[in-house]
This record gives C-alpha cells, sequence and structure tokens, in this order.
C-alpha cells in the first residue's frame, strides 16, 4: 500500500508508516484508553511514536491527545458525559501516517468520589471525608453533617450523597442531610426518616435510595424499608418490609436490584440475603446465604458483583469476605479475606474497586485503614491509604455507584 502524509509532511511521503488500523477506545474516568493494531509497514525506518486524538465532533480532533510507543495509548483529561471518537496516527523518522478511522463513540465517566459521613473516633463525629479511588491516597477532608451521628447509613446519586438516621448517644436520628459530591462543602438538610433509626443499612441506584432495619431503641429492631428520590428533597416514604426486624446487616445494589445482607436480630446474627426490585416497592425476596451469619458490617458493589466484608457473628469479629453475583440468587462464595479482623467498617466501590475503611476488631480499637481489592478478581485484601483519624460505625457512598458503573 503507498503511504502517505496525511497532512503532516515529512522528508519523503512514501517514507511514512502505512494507517494505524482497529482504533477502540475504552472509557474511564475523564479519560479513554485507545487501542490499535499497528501498520504492518512501517515505512523506510522504524515507527517512533503513536498519537491518539479525540474528538467530540468527529471534525476538530484537538478535545486530547497522547503520544505513546504503542497500543494502548490513555488520553486524559476528557469531559465527563461528553461522547467523543478517536484516531491514531503513527509516526517514523521521515513522517507521519495519514489518520486511522475513528472508533466507536464512547463516554468518558466522571472522577469517583467517595465519601465517608461521621462515625465514631473517640467521640461521636460530625466529619465528612473525601476518598479517592487511586491506590496509596489518604482521605482528605470534605466538610460537616449538620450534627454528629454515629451508626448511620448513607445512599448516592452520581451526583449527590445522602446520610441518614444513627445515634449521637441515647437519642436515634431521624434526620437526613445532603450534599454535593462533586463540591466539598457542609451538608443541607434533605428531610427526615419515617422514625429515629440507628444501625439501618443504605442502598440504591441513581434514582432512589432505600434505607432498611435499624433499631429505634437499644434493642427494638425494626423491618421496615423505606425510600428517598434523592434527586428530590424531602421525607422517607414506605417501601415495604424485612422478613424479620434487623439492624445493622450490609447493602448492595445493581440498576435494578437492591440486597440486604446479615445483621443482627434479636435472636443474634442471621445469615440471611434478601432483595426488592428498587423501582417497585413491597416486601423482600429470598436471596440465598452468607458463608456465615453475621452484622455489623458493611457492602458495595458495582453492576455486577456485591461483596461484604467482615462482620461481627456474636461472639468475635470476622476477617473473610464473602460476594454474590446481584443478578442472580444464590448463597454467597467466599471471595478472600481482610488485613485483620474487622467489624463495624464502611464500604464504598466504583465499576473496578471496593474499599472497607475503618472498623473494629472489638468494642474498643479503632482503625484508620483503607483496605481494597479488585470487584472482579477473589483474593485477599491490600492495603490502599489511611482515613483522617481512626474511626468505625460510620456509612459511606460514591458518585461512581450512584449511577452503578
Amino acid at each position: 500500500m503507498a503511504r502517505r502524509n496525511g497532512g503532516f509532511v515529512g522528508q519523503d511521503g512514501l517514507d511514512a508508516p502505512d494507517i494505524p488500523t482497529g482504533v477502540a477506545g475504552t472509557a474511564g474516568e475523564v479519560s479513554v484508553s485507545v487501542a490499535f493494531t499497528a501498520p504492518s509497514d512501517a515505512g523506510t525506518s522504524a515507527i517512533t511514536n503513536f498519537v491518539a486524538q479525540v474528538s467530540t465532533d468527529d471534525t476538530d480532533y484537538s478535545a486530547g491527545s497522547n503520544t505513546g510507543t504503542s497500543s494502548p495509548i490513555v488520553v486524559s483529561s476528557l469531559t465527563a458525559g461528553t461522547a467523543a471518537t478517536a484516531k491514531v496516527w503513527a509516526i517514523n523518522a521521515y513522517g507521519t501516517s495519514a489518520p486511522s478511522g475513528a472508533s466507536a463513540s464512547f463516554t468518558p465517566s466522571a472522577v469517583t468520589i467517595g465519601l465517608y459521613f461521621g462515625g465514631y473516633i473517640g467521640n461521636y463525629s460530625n466529619i465528612i471525608q473525601k476518598i479517592s479511588f487511586t491506590s496509596g491516597s489518604d482521605a482528605t477532608d470534605f466538610g460537616d453533617l449538620t450534627a454528629v451521628v454515629y451508626d448511620n447509613a448513607a445512599v448516592s446519586s452520581s451526583t449527590r450523597g445522602v446520610s441518614a438516621g444513627g445515634t449521637s448517644g441515647s437519642d436515634k436520628s431521624n434526620v437526613m442531610d445532603y450534599v454535593t459530591i462533586s463540591s466539598a462543602g457542609n451538608a443541607t438538610d434533605f428531610g427526615d426518616l419515617l422514625a429515629g433509626t440507628r444501625g439501618l443499612v443504605g442502598a440504591g441506584n441513581n434514582t432512589r435510595g432505600i434505607f432498611a432495619g435499624g433499631a429505634t431503641g437499644s434493642a427494638n429492631y425494626i423491618n421496615v424499608i423505606q425510600y428517598i428520590t434523592i434527586a428530590n428533597t424531602g421525607n422517607a416514604t414506605d417501601f415495604g418490609d424485612l422478613s424479620s426486624a434487623n439492624s445493622t446487616s450490609g447493602g448492595l445494589s445493581s440498576t435494578t436490584r437492591t440486597i440486604f445482607l446479615g445483621g443482627i436480630t434479636s435472636n443474634g446474627a442471621v445469615d440471611t440475603i434478601e432483595y426488592v426490585t428498587t423501582g417497585s416497592t413491597g416486601n423482600v425476596t429470598d436471596f440465598g446465604n452468607l458463608l456465615s451469619a453475621r452484622g455489623y458490617s458493611r457492602a458495595s458493589s458495582n453492576s455486577i458483583r456485591g461483596l461484604y466484608w467482615g462482620g461481627y457473628n456474636g461472639s468475635e469479629s470476622l476477617s473473610e469476605i464473602n460476594y454474590i453475583t446481584i443478578a442472580t440468587t444464590g448463597n454467597a462464595a467466599e471471595f478472600g479475606s481482610l488485613l485483620s479482623r474487622n467489624a463495624f467498617n464502611a464500604s464504598c466501590a466504583n465499576s473496578t474497586t471496593s474499599l472497607c475503611l475503618g472498623g473494629s476488631s472489638d468494642a474498643s480499637t479503632r482503625r484508620d485503614t483503607i483496605q481494597g481489592v479488585t470487584i472482579a478478581t477473589t483474593g485477599n485484601s491490600t492495603d490502599f491509604g489511611d482515613l483522617l483519624a481512626a474511626a468505625f460505625g460510620f456509612a459511606a457512598c460514591s458518585n461512581a455507584h450512584g449511577g452503578i458503573a
């Protein structure tokens, strides 16, 4: 095939490489990974570089660019939510190829932000911390809740995080606060739960947040499920019922299904897994069972797989991580182990990574550790970073899972 410069002038147009082929873009967080096949004919000299460029109108390829020596090439600093295409050029010492054909359209997602609300850090806290999903990143200050709170729950959309319920001592809170995830600052009142409740669990999709169970007194467990529309401030509405009164379970979700795992009842820890269809009010349906009974722990998921981290079985904290496939009812399977026994933690996730934050191995210790796993690959957790302070009994959410990444 004859080679040509495609607008980039070399010493001799016939000495430039042929055109790269098979260009495909895989969207990431404000980025795209551009894969391609190098031309078989490199021209008079070896190919030294490839250039990947991005367009949002299929005409002007100036929305983003990067250079690499092989496939794929990651182009960063793109605009989240804006569809784009990519082309690739090959370069040798004599010139630059004509552009490849355009990739299929892709849409970069927003940068993942996790938020952690309140908790116990030696006293009850109103702190909101921001968590990065980049390994090695410690938490940073985001703002404050309207009041100190402990043993609360959280839900999120792709833009808004909501903290609900909890306690600051003997009183059980019915308060819901919200923040705009992309903008650091203090929380604003959202509305009220049906009753003051601690130990409830939160999950949901980009539209609807669901809270389930909890305790309205020292041991007054409830089976109530309630919901909010995350984009609209206001009070919670009755959704249905759990199969039994239950506190401190774990919750996770896909775009269509919300699942509750384990928990504590008046008869002790349970291993039940139950689910509801998020968009349709009603009572729970049986999903399966955990590997063992436990409560006092949290769960998180991407759109396919959910993880339940550690927990307390009534006599000791546990280190095992269980997982389920959200679309398929059945019992949980072993995923791996935490760095150590851990309960009363929090968890949030994006499309690839689930994090376990803080927690306690007994009634007196507190942890500042953030642990992480790759959701698609079973195995033990690894150290990810640190919270601002050692804490347990708090809630976490992320904007990635708000969109159910």
